[in-house]
């Protein structure tokens, strides 16, 4: 085998029994599911937000987010569900640092234990709080120890071919977007999706599995390396495809940040809101795919912008080291304008 052992982990029960959930969190997960489920089957007006850092570091400052976000929640929870991002895995192009989870420490050594411990300490905190919380399953093989936790889980883009991953989504008993390959097929997209509501034949542990489907596998469109995919065009085209494969829950999150927000190649993620207005603003005209979109994905962190992993000094307090973020007063001005939006639509 072509890898060398660095050292052996405690069990995962162990790991677990460190940072244990309470009972009140787990039933508020399961109310937040249920919530989002609602949401895209139709039963449930609100929009599903998705919103938070790009990626979960360092964890003080993700804690500090954290109970800002719980204070705009309580305040728009009649028109929006607000799930808060806390990413503590970081899919790379072609390579550099994966998430937290992986280097707690992005400047030191890769240290998979204490990367474990420090995500899991931080997650856990954020839903004794009372917010539901998102992560991406980049790897599906150390789910465990995090899925429970999550009320709605990511597939990426380089990951939504892969049919581990789309197994991955039958399997769970979670909400699951998937968003559009970097390519940016529409197609391709869908098939995703069908194959993630599909039942699988495949091995768990020592047993042979048939998983059940997933019916609240959804869309995540991110626009694609060429334009963004948000267009009232690309709305026709997805529920085309969607009607044609029958899909069960028909649904669309918009990333409003990503490939959505590029202008003349740069990232644009001041753009955000006015992206999310604009895309309300149009679907108006389209009775039928305005019930398809159900909520956007937002970055956003305490500090507007990122900063360079290579600087000499790092700035803790809440500015992103991955992708560039809104920051917290735009964010909470647009919160607070989208659920007075949804309101007034109602």
């Amino acid at each position: 085998m072509n890898y060398t052992i660095l050292k052996k982990l405690p069990s995962l029960q162990e790991m677990i029994s460190d940072y244990p959930l309470s009972h009140t969190a787990h039933e508020k997960i399961e109310k937040d599911r249920q919530e989002i489920k609602n949401i895209l089957e139709g039963k449930d007006p609100r929009l599903l937000i998705i919103v938070g850092p790009c990626s979960a570091w360092p964890k003080d400052a993700v804690l500090e987010y954290a109970e800002k976000l719980l204070t705009v929640n309580e305040k728009v929870t009649h028109a929006l569900k607000l799930v808060m991002r806390v990413y503590i895995q970081k899919p790379r192009t072609i390579k550099g640092w994966m998430g937290p989870s992986y280097q707690p420490n992005p400047f030191g050594a890769p240290c998979i234990l204490e990367g474990i411990r420090y995500t899991r300490e931080m997650m856990v905190k954020i839903v004794e709080m009372g917010l539901p919380i998102a992560d991406e399953a980049l790897f599906t093989h150390n789910f465990r120890g995090f899925l429970e936790l999550l009320s709605w889980v990511a597939i990426g883009a380089r990951s939504a071919e892969d049919q581990e991953h789309r197994i991955f989504a039958s399997f769970i008993d979670c909400p699951v977007g998937i968003k559009n390959p970097t390519h940016g097929s529409l197609a391709i997209s869908v098939n995703s999706i069908v194959a993630s509501q599909a039942k699988h034949v495949t091995f768990f542990e020592n047993d042979e599995i048939e998983t059940h489907g997933n019916p609240y596998a959804h869309l995540v469109l991110r626009g694609s390396y060429y334009e963004p995919n948000y267009s009232i065009s690309h709305l026709s085209e997805v529920k085309k495809y969607m009607d044609k494969h029958t899909i069960k829950n028909e649904a669309i999150i918009i990333d409003a940040s990503h490939d959505n927000c590029l202008v003349n190649g740069k990232k644009a993620y001041q753009m955000q809101g006015e992206i999310i207005f604009n895309i309300l603003d149009e679907l108006k005209k389209y009775p039928d795919l305005k019930k398809l979109m159900k909520g956007f994905m937002i970055e956003s962190f305490i500090k507007e912008g990122n900063q360079s992993m290579n600087a000499d000094f790092v700035d803790l307090g809440g500015l992103s080291i991955t992708d560039p973020c809104l920051g917290w007063d735009e964010t909470e001005k647009l919160l607070f304008s989208l659920a007075n939006k949804i309101e007034m639509s109602v």
